[in-house]
């Protein structure tokens, strides 16, 4: 309880990136005004013809609400609450599989560790991994409930409407469904057995049940193929958390820690492997290596996997430790637990300042690199005509600037046209021939950042027809002359 409090009262403090947050809540502000889910792209003006498919539709609209009734605060409440529930739900799975304290401790230590880089951005991926870790839990269940036929269709349903990550769920089960055929053949080693084995022919069932309720969404069918295809894109190739995991950095040299640490628990270790799960581990694992980004899902089988593989190696060295058979309940133990929560929630962000009912302000909420002067600028002096804005910085215009902007890119690479993106990659890196760009999009408003941009504001500060209106510690803006 003390580690799960502690994980929360963390990430409810850490602030808010200039990323594709903003642009999310953009679009759940979207959707809840209008009452409707846009057909195509609304917030860039070159690539409003663009197909889309919105896969995070339900956290965007919650995360809007959550914004309007709290302000930014709420945002860092919600997704320390979402990592301190995953963290909570894994630590008591692991005591309950072992009932030994140290390794579930050290376990959520592992999770979280692994997870440093991406528990400090807020996305909606994060209740895609609420929803993985409910997942795994109910999988990993020591005996079949009948209540899970009904919980893991409708988790698969809910995730599909949360996050387009739903396709790991489904792999998931489908690793735990061939992975049941797979140990039951090695067990028999007759073909038919399998056929015949209750647990397999449940786990079939459900996934064809989970793979039908992921179909209760707003786009049916077509969510399958923009979820298949979304990874292709060959935008994607040019950010750098779709290449694959770098190595020598600290989330990788951790990553390949963990993988040495279960090849070796794996060897010691006298308990006999289920087959779905070295699927799921290695195929995961795999993907990881593959993009940077999959690491998120595979960290909970890793840690679980180090808990379950350590107790076993244990027990073999020391066959004499027998576990201690928990105490009953204590209404001292649940006051001190209450007790916690509470001066955790008064500790938060969002905590004190909703007891009382003061507001808290954006400038306290938000990381030292979002452009909030230079996007307050903007909307005082509204630009009239299109405006060249990084990558980086699309989302937070779209939140926070003025309704008129013409925003060139946002984070939604994906739904840029591919010959505009290729334009604003050219402009960055001041290629040849990025002058000429800039004029036949007719932009009259540059907005971009000293910390990657340093190139592109040299070159403006020197061209004659660019006059530098604003700038402040982390942005420029560049208007063109007349």
């Amino acid at each position: 309880m003390a580690l799960v409090g502690a994980t929360f009262w963390f990430y409810s403090r850490q602030p808010l990136h200039h990323t594709d947050l903003w642009g999310h809540l953009a679009y759940g502000r979207l959707i809840w005004q209008s009452r409707a889910l846009p057909a195509h792209e609304p917030f860039m003006p070159l690539s409003e013809a663009a197909p889309f498919v919105d896969t995070a539709w339900l956290t965007q609209v919650v995360g809007f609400l959550a914004i309007s009734i709290g302000g930014p605060a709420a945002i860092q409440f919600l997704h320390a609450a979402g990592i301190a529930a995953c963290c909570g739900i894994l630590v008591f799975d692991f005591y309950f599989r072992t009932r030994n304290a140290l390794l579930s401790t050290a376990g959520v230590v592992l999770f979280t560790a692994l997870n440093w880089f991406q528990f400090q951005v807020v996305r909606p991926q994060m209740a895609g991994l609420a929803c993985c870790v409910i997942l795994l839990v109910m999988l990993g269940a020591r005996r079949w409930k009948p209540f899970l036929w009904v919980a893991i269709p409708l988790t698969i349903a809910l995730w599909a409407n949360l996050h387009g990550s739903f396709a790991v769920g489904l792999g998931l089960l489908i690793c735990a469904c061939l992975g049941r055929i797979i140990d039951v053949w090695r067990r028999t080693k007759h073909l038919a057995t399998p056929l015949r084995d209750f647990h397999a022919r449940r786990l079939l069932v459900v996934t064809a049940l989970s793979t039908a309720s992921a179909l209760l969404n707003p786009y049916g069918l077509q969510l399958y193929a923009e979820v298949l295809s979304f990874s292709r894109h060959p935008n994607l190739a040019d950010l750098t958390e779709w290449h694959r995991l770098a190595l020598h950095s600290h989330q990788g040299e951790l990553a390949v820690a963990t993988g040495l640490a279960l090849a070796v628990l794996y060897w010691l270790s006298p308990r006999r492997v289920p087959v779905g799960e070295a699927m799921a581990l290695v195929s995961l694992g795999v993907a990881t290596l593959l993009s940077a980004r999959m690491i998120i899902w595979w960290t909970p089988i890793a840690a679980g996997c180090c808990v379950i593989q350590a107790q076993a190696v244990w027990h073999r060295f020391f066959p004499s430790w027998k576990r201690k058979t928990p105490s009953p309940r204590s209404q001292i133990w649940i006051l001190v637990a209450a007790g916690l929560a509470i001066v955790v929630f008064v500790l938060a962000p969002r905590g004190l300042p909703m007891i009382v009912g003061r507001p808290v302000d954006v400038g306290q909420s938000v990381s030292d690199q979002t452009p909030v002067a230079a996007v307050n600028w903007l909307r005082e002096h509204p630009p009239a005509g299109q405006v060249f804005n990084t990558y980086e910085w699309g989302d937070y215009l779209v939140w926070a600037g003025p309704a008129s902007v013409q925003i060139f890119v946002t984070s939604q690479a994906h739904l840029v046209r591919r010959n505009v993106w290729l334009d604003y990659m050219a402009v960055i890196n001041v290629a040849p021939g990025w002058k000429q760009i800039l004029d036949n999009y007719d932009v009259v408003t540059v907005l971009a950042d000293k910390r990657h941009r340093g190139a592109l504001i040299g070159r403006l500060r020197k061209e004659g027809h660019w006059r530098l209106d604003y700038q402040d510690d982390i942005s420029a803006i560049f208007t063109r002359r007349p």
